[in-house]
């Protein structure tokens, strides 16, 4: 069977256009760093400050473009932990709800009153590849995973669209307790059995 690449996300921040500018300024364009791997998505050159309720302050976290509808912080539990917000897990976009936080960047300040959260996992398909893997949008999926720390991981999200490259999502939490790095490979599991 075909194998999938694997992307571990870091913290980052989506953000609206409205709240690029009170950040950086009125007019402002993120600047492009490096392309990511689902097509038109990118890593942009700019960072903000993340502080939770607690007022501790979670520095540096970069932004991806291109702007959104919505203005999302997407963290790990690690992340949630240590400096005290409230993230749910969730898949991107659905933020009701979900935590707070206030955004600094060099121009001005945001506060967002939901928009903190730990993002689910997740493996992108174009339609070709979900023909190829036996999946369809909304399944939900394990994955096996090899190596020194092998294992197998539950609740996997399959998301399909056209735009989409084949790409399985996870945060650092999950990527360093299997070891895993960007560019390793899992294999997809849609029904296991466990053995008494």
């Amino acid at each position: 069977m075909k194998k999938i690449p694997v992307g571990i996300s870091g913290r980052h921040a989506h953000v609206t256009k409205e709240h690029l500018e009170i950040l950086f300024g009125a007019g402002y364009e993120l600047t492009i760093l490096k392309e990511l791997s689902q097509p038109g998505q990118y890593a942009a050159e700019e960072k903000i400050d993340v502080v939770s309720p607690d007022g501790r302050v979670l520095e540096g976290v970069r932004i991806l473009g291109p702007t959104r509808k919505g203005t999302q912080i997407e963290i790990s539990q690690s992340d949630a932990i240590r400096y005290k917000f409230v993230a749910p897990v969730r898949s991107s976009g659905d933020t009701a709800g979900s935590g707070k936080a206030k955004l600094v960047g060099p121009k001005g300040e945001v506060e967002i009153n939901e928009g903190v959260i730990i993002a689910d996992r997740h493996i992108h398909f174009s339609p070709e590849d979900a023909l190829t893997f036996g999946v369809k949008d909304r399944d939900v999926v394990s994955i096996k995973i090899d190596g020194i720390k092998a294992g197998l991981l539950d609740n996997v999200l399959c998301r399909v669209h056209e735009s989409f490259r084949l790409d399985c999502h996870l945060d650092t939490d999950d990527g360093a307790a299997f070891m895993l790095r960007n560019g390793d490979t899992v294999s997809l599991v849609k029904k296991y059995q466990i053995l008494d």
